[in-house]
C-alpha cells in the first residue's frame, strides 16, 4: 500500500510506512485527521441535524467548519480556551455552549471508534521478529495519543480532569506487516507479483464489523476460462493473506474494502510461514473483491491444469460482502484438491474426547449449514465438567478422510477456528470470546463470530475414527442415537444430505445437498461417490459405528436442548 491514509465503506487504513506520526500535533496536523473529521461533518449533516445547524451558522461552510474545528483541537491541547480566543477570536463560538462543543467532541470521537481503523507497515525485508514488537509498541502508541488528545481536549472545555478513565481501544482495531517476498509465479499469474505477504497480524479484540449481506446464497460453479489471466492487481488497494487450508498453501488476495474478512482469515487459518512460500507455488489462490466491471454477483473457480494451481474468483459488489464467501470458497478449492488427490472431504464436525472414564473417542459429525455439527460440539463443551476429560476439536466446519500406507484411515482438519453463529454459543461462553474474537453483525439475524479453536499442530495430527454421526436436525426422536448398520442404507443417508434450513443461507425448508456438502462433492459428484462407497466399506470394516446424531436444532423450542440430550446420550454409549 502506497497511500498514507484512506477511508472507504467505514474502513479505515494508516499506512505507518508513508507516515508515522508520535505525538499529538503531528496527528492533529495530518492528512488522516483531516479526512476522518471532513467524513465526520458529512456523517452529522444529516444524523445529527441539530449539531450541525448550531455551527455551521458561524462557520457558513462544510470546509470552514472542518478546518476550524482541527485548529481548535489543535490549539487546545496546548493552551486554555482563554488563551485559544487571544489567538484568534473567531474560535469564540465554539464555547458559548460548552456541552454543545462536548458533544460534537463526543460525537466525533464515538464516529472514529465506530470505523474498522486498521494500521500497516511494509517491510523491504523478513527480520527476526523485533520489527513486530516495534510495530506492537508503535500500535500502543498511537492509541495512546488519540485517547490523550481526546481527553486533552475535553478537560480543557471543562476546565476540569476526569474522575474516571476508560481504556478503550482508541487506535487500531488490528495491523498488518508486510513483507516483499519472492515466489515460484507462474508467467500467467505475474500482474498479482507485486502484492506484498501479510507476516504478522496484530487484533485488538473485540473487532466488529458491519457488513452488506449476513448469509450466503447458492454454490460455485467451474469458468472454462481462467479469470485471473492477464490480470494486474494495484499494490495500493490489496493485501495477501498466505494461509494454509488443511495441508494445501492458499494464496488470498483481497480488496481493501474487504478488509475484515480478510482479518477474518487469521482467527480461522493458519498464518503461513515465510519458509512455506518462498520461491514455492501455491496449490490454491483466491482474489476476492476484484472490481470487474460487473455489478451482479460473480463467483467460481478455474482448474489450472498447466500449473497445477486452483483458482478461486470474487468480484467486487455487496453480495459478496459476507465472511462465508471467503471461507467457503477455500473450502470449496480445497476440497477439490483433497478429491483429486483421492481424499473424501467432510462437511462437519469431530472431536477428539476423553472422558472422565478413562475411555477415548473420535468423533465425526457429518451436516451442512445448520445441521447441528457446531452446536452439538458447544453441547460437548458445556458438559465438559460432568464427564470430560479433555476434549480437542480436529476440525469445526471441514475436514478429510485420508488412507495412511498401512490402509487404515485418518481424519485432518482444515481450520484452527470456527466461524459460529453467536446465538448457537452458551452466553458465559460467547462473552468470554470478547477477548480474541472476530464479530460480524452482532445484533443481526445470523451474528457470527470467527474464533481460534485449535493449533495446527492438532488440526495436521491425524486421527482414527470411532463414530460417524449424520446431524439430523429436523426429526423428532426419542433415541438421540441411531446406529445404522446396513451400509447402503447409511450411505443414502449421508449422500441424501438432508436438513431443515436454519437462516444460514438464503435457503428455507427441507432442503438436501449432495453429500451435505456443495463445497466440492457436489460439483464433483461422479468422483465423490466413488471415494464415499470406498471409505464408508473401509471403516465399517474398522467397525466404526455409523449412524444418526438427532440435533433437534430446527425443531422449535429444541434449539438448546437438542444437541445437549443428543451428546449425553453419545457419551453414555461411549461409557458402555
Amino acid at each position: 500500500m502506497i497511500q498514507e491514509f484512506t477511508l472507504n465503506r467505514g474502513r479505515a487504513i494508516i499506512n505507518f510506512t508513508e507516515k508515522y506520526c508520535d505525538n499529538r500535533q503531528k496527528i492533529i496536523s495530518s492528512y488522516a485527521f483531516q479526512r476522518v473529521v471532513k467524513s465526520f461533518i458529512e456523517k452529522i449533516k444529516t444524523d445529527d441535524q441539530i449539531i450541525y445547524d448550531y455551527f455551521i451558522k458561524e462557520y457558513k461552510t462544510d470546509e470552514e467548519l472542518t478546518s476550524s474545528l482541527i485548529e481548535v483541537i489543535k490549539l487546545l491541547t496546548v493552551c486554555s480556551i482563554d488563551e485559544l480566543v487571544e489567538v484568534n477570536n473567531k474560535f469564540a463560538f465554539f464555547f458559548e455552549d460548552k456541552d454543545m462543543f462536548i458533544e460534537l467532541i463526543e460525537l466525533l470521537y464515538n464516529y472514529w471508534r465506530r470505523l474498522e481503523r486498521v494500521t500497516i507497515v511494509h517491510n523491504n525485508r523478513i527480520g527476526n521478529g523485533l520489527q513486530n514488537v516495534r510495530f506492537i509498541h508503535a500500535n500502543n502508541l498511537l492509541n495512546e495519543l488519540i485517547l490523550s488528545i481526546y481527553r486533552r481536549t475535553q478537560e480543557t472545555v471543562i476546565g476540569d480532569s476526569h474522575s474516571v478513565y476508560r481504556q478503550t481501544i482508541a487506535g487500531a482495531n488490528a495491523g498488518l506487516m508486510l513483507n516483499n517476498v519472492q515466489w515460484n509465479c507462474p508467467i500467467e499469474y505475474q500482474g498479482l507479483s507485486s502484492i506484498p505477504f501479510i507476516g504478522t497480524v496484530v487484533i485488538n479484540p473485540p473487532y466488529i464489523s458491519y457488513t452488506k449481506k449476513n448469509t450466503r446464497d447458492g454454490i460455485f460453479k467451474e469458468s472454462q476460462t481462467n479469470p485471473l489471466q492477464n490480470m494486474i492487481l494495484n499494490e495500493d488497494e490489496w493485501f495477501l493473506y498466505p494461509a494454509k487450508v488443511g495441508n494445501l498453501l492458499a494464496f488470498v488476495y483481497y480488496h481493501k474494502d474487504f478488509m475484515c474478512h480478510g482479518l477474518g482469515l487469521a482467527n480461522l487459518f493458519e498464518l503461513a510461514k515465510a519458509n512455506d512460500y518462498i520461491g514455492k507455488k501455491p496449490d490454491l489462490i483466491y482474489v476476492f473483491g476484484y472490481p470487474d466491471g460487473y455489478e451482479e454477483k460473480r463467483t467460481f473457480y478455474y482448474r489450472d491444469k498447466k500449473n497445477d494451481i486452483l483458482i478461486g474468483y470474487a468480484n467486487y459488489c455487496d453480495e459478496i460482502d459476507y465472511f462465508g464467501y471467503m471461507k467457503k470458497m477455500l473450502l470449496t478449492l480445497h476440497n477439490l484438491k483433497q478429491i483429486e488427490r483421492g481424499n473424501l472431504p467432510i462437511h462437519g464436525a469431530m472431536v477428539n474426547i476423553a472422558l472422565k472414564n478413562g475411555k477415548t473417542a473420535n468423533i465425526i459429525i457429518v451436516g451442512d449449514s445448520g445441521a447441528g455439527k457446531s452446536e452439538s460440539l458447544e453441547a460437548f463443551r458445556t458438559l465438559n465438567e460432568k464427564y470430560i476429560r479433555h476434549m480437542r476439536i480436529i476440525f469445526d466446519d471441514m475436514g478429510y478422510l485420508h488412507f495412511e500406507d498401512d490402509g487404515t484411515i485418518k481424519a485432518y482438519g482444515t481450520e484452527i477456528g470456527a466461524f459460529v453463529r453467536t446465538d448457537d454459543l452458551d452466553p458465559t461462553y460467547a462473552f468470554e470470546q470478547l477477548d480474541r474474537g472476530i464479530y460480524s453483525n452482532p445484533d443481526r439475524i445470523n451474528a457470527r463470530v470467527t474464533i481460534s479453536v485449535s493449533t495446527y499442530d492438532i488440526i495436521s495430527k491425524g486421527y482414527t475414527v470411532d463414530y460417524v454421526l449424520y446431524a439430523n436436525n429436523y426429526t423428532e426422536a426419542d433415541k438421540k442415537i441411531k446406529i445404522i448398520s446396513e451400509l447402503n442404507h447409511a450411505i443414502q443417508i449421508f449422500e441424501e444430505g438432508a436438513r431443515k434450513a436454519k437462516g444460514t443461507t438464503t435457503e428455507k425448508g427441507l432442503v438436501k445437498s449432495y453429500f451435505a456438502n456443495p463445497f466440492g462433492p457436489v460439483q464433483e459428484r461422479e468422483e465423490t461417490e466413488k471415494l464415499v462407497r470406498q471409505y464408508f466399506k473401509a471403516l465399517s470394516k474398522e467397525k466404526v459405528i455409523i449412524g444418526e446424531i438427532h440435533t433437534s436444532l430446527a425443531i422449535d423450542g429444541k434449539s438448546k436442548d437438542g444437541p445437549r440430550e443428543a451428546a449425553e446420550e453419545l457419551f453414555s454409549m461411549i461409557n458402555e
